[in-house]
């Protein structure tokens, strides 16, 4: 079944270029995870994930037995796009695809059950010099583990304190934060030039580590989309697939 998605999936998914602003937040959450982001030329998607028996389940919540796995959902329909397009998740597109994975459930419990699925899918991290996929974990994040981890193929979510530390873009290449402890914009009418200096403040050291900026929680509209984006931030973090993609396709 995966097979025959993702081949349709390929014969659907637009030439032009993906959109690389364009965050999924809980992806999973859609009719059809990953692949509405796709069709929409999304270039990162955000799952969570539980360890229950042994199993990688995607699920906000403490999962029930109608949840699918990490596998199941992302890693195996990745997997199959990076190999019918000759090494790009997007035909002809030689940037990276990020899958932001949410720990819920204990990080240093939950990484060698990753590392041993994801060691099935070593397409996805080939060559490293320009990964297909770029898997990034946020939540309870096993930092201390995967620092020392030689053979680690991903990386970590960082935050704003872990700025000036050294970690390098590749070990941590988004740094996320709440909206809420940079704004009190509601979205509506003009934000104050306070606010967005904050926000732009935040992104100049971002960026100036080599890093994406991603802020959850935002006011999800074009408003805040505009704004956020001439503040720096470079992962919109949005529920409205089709309203972003529209938004930014028209932009640029």
């Amino acid at each position: 079944m995966i097979r025959i998605a993702v081949l349709l999936l390929s014969s659907t998914i637009a030439i032009s270029q993906p959109l690389t602003h364009a965050h999924a937040h809980n992806d999973y959450e859609h009719a059809r995870p990953l692949f509405e982001a796709l069709q929409n030329r999304f270039i990162s998607v955000e799952a969570d994930i539980h360890l229950v028996h042994g199993k990688l389940l995607v699920s906000h919540t403490l999962p029930i037995f109608k949840s699918k796995t990490l596998e199941e959902l992302y890693l195996a329909p990745l997997d199959s796009l990076v190999r019918a397009h000759g090494g790009n998740v997007y035909p002809g597109y030689r940037g990276s695809f990020y899958l932001m994975i949410d720990v819920k459930s204990d990080g240093e419990a939950t990484y060698p059950v990753l590392k041993e699925v994801l060691g099935r899918y070593p397409g996805l991290f080939k060559p490293e010099s320009v990964k297909p996929v770029i898997i990034f974990l946020s939540g309870n994040r096993p930092i201390q583990m995967l620092l020392k981890d030689k053979s680690a193929s991903v990386s970590l979510d960082g935050r704003p304190e872990d700025l000036g530390k050294g970690y390098s873009a590749a070990v941590m290449p988004v740094v996320s934060d709440t909206y809420m402890k940079w704004s009190k914009w509601k979205g509506k009418g003009h934000p104050s030039g306070g606010d967005m200096q904050r926000i732009k403040s935040l992104a100049l050291l971002v960026h100036g580590e080599g890093k994406k900026l991603r802020l959850w929680a935002i006011p999800d509209n074009p408003d805040a989309w505009k704004a956020l984006l001439e503040s720096g931030v470079d992962l919109i973090n949005t529920d409205h697939l089709s309203e972003l993609s529209e938004f930014l396709s028209n932009r640029n």
